[in-house]
């Protein structure tokens, strides 16, 4: 029976030990926030403060890029196009620890009107991206987003 007990207890506290801290949750949200920011101002000047070295995107198409450079090549390149002055925000957000040092987040964003390729026109558009956040020595970083748009939130008269 005692051998129970101190295992049921072990487990307890081991449980409690992993657990995300209200600190962790808010740190991982601000990742993604501050990449938010540096979509709505285009130059994602601050990316390397929130990004992995090896971050990988997977934008609405379904095109990949690996590495902080080619990932910022492709973002840059995007947002002085088509996506010029193009701005998100945050509808709702899910953050879900995976492990300790790993989190995944939902999150639905409303996109101002855009146009691509030329002659269709996005409007209130809604994209769900999926973000995973992960605790790299000690630090909060984004190592994968994935974006793909939200079908039948567009609502331009060409969709």
């Amino acid at each position: 029976m005692k051998p129970k007990i101190l295992l049921l207890i072990m487990m307890f506290v081991v449980n409690i030990v992993l657990a995300q801290t209200p600190a962790d949750k808010e740190a991982v949200k601000k990742v993604i926030l501050m990449f938010q920011d540096d979509f709505n101002d285009g130059a994602f000047k601050n990316a390397r403060q929130y990004a992995a070295n090896d971050w990988i995107h997977i934008h609405p198409g379904g095109g990949i890029k690996k590495g902080i450079d080619e990932v910022l090549a492709e973002v840059i390149a995007v947002h002085v196009t088509f996506l010029k002055g193009v701005t998100m925000k945050i509808d709702t957000m899910d953050i879900r620890f995976v492990h300790p040092d790993v989190a995944v987040a939902d999150v639905v964003h409303t996109i101002d009107t855009y146009e691509n390729p030329p002659g269709v026109m996005h409007v209130n558009e809604k994209q769900m991206k999926l973000y995973v956040v992960a605790k790299i020595n000690g630090k909060w970083l984004m190592t994968h987003d994935q974006n793909t748009i939200i079908m039948d939130t567009n609502t331009a008269a060409n969709k």
